[in-house]
């Protein structure tokens, strides 16, 4: 099941709910249709789910009881607004912040593993999914088992195209038991752990370890839900021209990559392909997604346009990317 929700607080986990019953759609899917987003709709109808099978009256209520409370999606902070814009934004944005949350790869990388018999400390569960972020979560159990994985952002800026800076949890705390805690698979008894953010929330199905690249291929873009460009043989990311073909190459328990320009690694934050690499990164993946320290989760200030190149980071900016691989 994936729950996501855009929380702004009261700064003390207090917040507000359905803030303007004139925009409490019932409609979510005819409105992301009708904006074109059909890759949006899409990842929605695999991933944001709702366990009792109504995926679309979740969605309206998401939306009814959370997205109409955010200010900056009012249609006045609109400069030329189009009726219902602001909820593509708000699923779009949502989805976006989804993708660069692997619960599942910052737990296995600690070595926390699904499991019908193990248990885990709660130390041991909020420490494996604080430091891909340098900051806590907020862990949520029912009768014993991990049910909900809270995150926490502040927003400079608008939801649309502010920053999300990672933050300690505000107001919510963690209700698991110190020790005993159960983290059951996928399909077995019991409910699997979602993920929540607040200012967003979200609640992940538990991906499958992916197969590292290998071989020559190419290194596609998704921003906005778009394939849209790829990273080009210096490590950045550019929106038209030919793509580089890079070399995957197996190390340990992941891969390295190269292109022309030298050995691929994330130095200062930066991916970088040089000659002057000496030293290159150990990549993995996850759902055909490149994966930096268990997260797939990529950045730039903006989209490069014509001739211009964004470098890629590691470090949240405004704008969110995945990397995918296409084989040669």
């Amino acid at each position: 099941m994936a729950n996501a929700i855009y929380k702004p607080d009261h700064c003390d986990g207090t917040y507000d709910q359905y803030c303007d019953p004139n925009r409490q759609y019932t409609n979510i899917s005819s409105i992301i249709s009708a904006a074109g987003q059909t890759e949006l709709l899409d990842y929605m109808n695999t991933y944001w789910k709702d366990y009792q099978g109504n995926d679309e009256s979740f969605w309206e209520h998401e939306w009814d009881k959370h997205g109409t409370c955010i200010s900056t999606l009012e249609p006045g902070c609109y400069t030329d607004y189009k009726p219902q814009e602001e909820v593509v934004a708000y699923f779009q944005k949502t989805v976006d912040l989804f993708k660069t949350l692997d619960s599942y790869a910052f737990l296995s990388t600690a070595g926390i593993l699904p499991s019908t018999t193990k248990t885990y400390t709660s130390a041991e569960i909020s420490a494996a999914l604080a430091k891909p972020r340098g900051v806590q979560v907020s862990i949520q159990c029912r009768n014993g088992e991990l049910d909900e994985i809270w995150y926490f952002y502040n927003v400079r800026g608008s939801v649309q195209t502010g920053t999300f800076v990672p933050t300690e949890p505000d107001g919510a705390k963690s209700n698991c038991p110190a020790t005993g805690i159960k983290y059951l698979p996928k399909g077995s008894s019991g409910t699997p752990p979602s993920t929540t953010l607040s200012t967003v929330t979200t609640a992940p199905p538990s991906p499958t370890p992916g197969v590292p690249f290998s071989g020559g291929g190419t290194l596609p873009v998704t921003s906005g839900g778009k394939v849209n460009g790829c990273i080009i043989s210096g490590g950045t990311w550019y929106t038209t021209g030919t793509c580089a073909t890079f070399t995957a190459a197996a190390s340990g328990t992941g891969f390295t990559l190269t292109s022309s320009k030298g050995k691929c690694a994330v130095s200062n934050d930066v991916l970088t392909c040089a000659s002057t690499v000496t030293e290159p990164t150990v990549f993995s993946t996850m759902d055909g997604k490149l994966v930096y320290n268990g997260s797939s989760g990529f950045y730039t200030s903006s989209v490069p346009t014509g001739s211009i190149q964004a470098s890629v980071s590691v470090v949240q900016q405004t704008t969110a990317l995945t990397i995918g691989w296409k084989g040669s």
